[in-house]
């Protein structure tokens, strides 16, 4: 998958966040293509399960690897839950989950941020990653050694507000000048056959397109954001509810946390195994990647947090600082009210 279109998709939402806007692609299942439900072989046991549905922000990745595992390992039906992963409809993962389609889905900070401006009632209550893990990459060949070498430069995004002023962040740090980088849309282009075109470097995730280069034997020099800026070290992605849901049925939040924290837990200390499950569930992804990407990843689903999940009030204000200081938000929000580690297993 794209997951520099990914963070393309996802960022255009973030100015576009309501309700009824922000646009990903057709609902559906995933059960033939990445989805996993528990199945119930006693009509009994079947009967007292609550059916649930969480829906992912992209298709089926590492990232969402803890959702398979705690379908597959029987961690939500041990909590009384059926779940069902699903993908986005056309509204995308965070308008279902505010509009009440779905209790949970998969998220960004920055998109709930920009949510919250706009009376959006979306939650963060898990990081699934510690630590940003995204970044400017660039083939060696480019010799783009750090922000400054950003000039001269052609850069693939997608025209996102936000990307020129993340760029213009870390440049700026290392007296470079944004205004020297031509900028060019990739379109559906991947990062490959991108920088083979027309593009010397783009945003990317490392645990994915980062890892599959490696795997390519096209190496990359890779400039991740969080390490030019702590306010760029911020939550992506992120489970999130809604309000409505918190405040109803605050039990099911609680179980579905219960078991989900399991699934990552069961991610980290069994890379091999969570690999092979979401293998199983996605019979399409490549097998090769998706091991060594969850190799690379396990350990960062945690990281130097005290447990999986656990969100800090100084990321959530640090990032908001910085979108409203670059004008990305229209005012600031309360950050407490955006994230809650109240369902985290202690």
């Amino acid at each position: 998958m794209r997951w520099r279109k990914m963070i393309g998709l996802l960022l255009l939402c973030v100015t576009l966040v309501t309700v009824a806007a922000c646009g990903s692609q057709e609902a559906a299942p995933t059960g033939q293509n990445g989805s996993s439900n528990t199945e119930n072989t006693n009509e009994g046991d079947s009967a007292a399960l609550k059916d649930v549905k969480v829906v992912l922000d992209w298709t089926p990745n590492t990232n969402h690897t803890g959702l398979y595992a705690a379908v597959d390992q029987g961690f939500y039906q041990a909590e009384g839950l059926n779940v069902e992963i699903v993908q986005p409809g056309a509204g995308g993962a965070d308008t279902m989950v505010a509009s009440n389609e779905v209790p949970f889905g998969v998220s960004y900070q920055e998109s709930v941020t920009q949510a919250r401006t706009q009376d959006v009632p979306l939650v963060s209550i898990a990081a699934v990653i510690q630590h940003n893990t995204s970044g400017f990459a660039a083939p060696v060949d480019r010799n783009i050694k750090s922000p400054k070498d950003f000039e001269g430069k052609s850069y693939g995004g997608w025209g996102s507000p936000v990307e020129e002023a993340v760029m213009q962040s870390i440049m700026e740090g290392e007296g470079a000048d944004v205004s020297k980088v031509k900028n060019i849309n990739m379109g559906d282009a991947d990062f490959f056959t991108a920088v083979k075109r027309d593009i010397d470097f783009a945003w990317i995730f490392y645990a994915w397109t980062g890892i599959e280069a490696e795997l390519r034997g096209e190496p990359i020099d890779m400039l991740y954001v969080k390490d030019y800026s702590d306010a760029l070290d911020y939550y992506t992605p992120v489970l999130v509810t809604n309000e409505q849901t918190i405040q109803n049925d605050p039990e099911l939040v609680k179980a579905f946390m219960k078991a989900t924290s399991e699934g990552y837990q069961y991610a980290i200390d069994h890379p091999e195994e969570a690999a092979d499950i979401l293998i199983k569930a996605v019979p399409d992804l490549d097998k090769d990647l998706v091991l060594a990407s969850q190799k690379w990843l396990s350990p960062k689903y945690k990281d130097d947090a005290p447990r999986w999940g656990e969100q800090k009030q100084e990321v959530w204000q640090n990032y908001t600082d910085w979108m409203f200081d670059k004008k990305l938000l229209d005012e600031q929000i309360d950050v407490s009210k955006a994230y809650t580690n109240e369902f985290l297993p202690q």
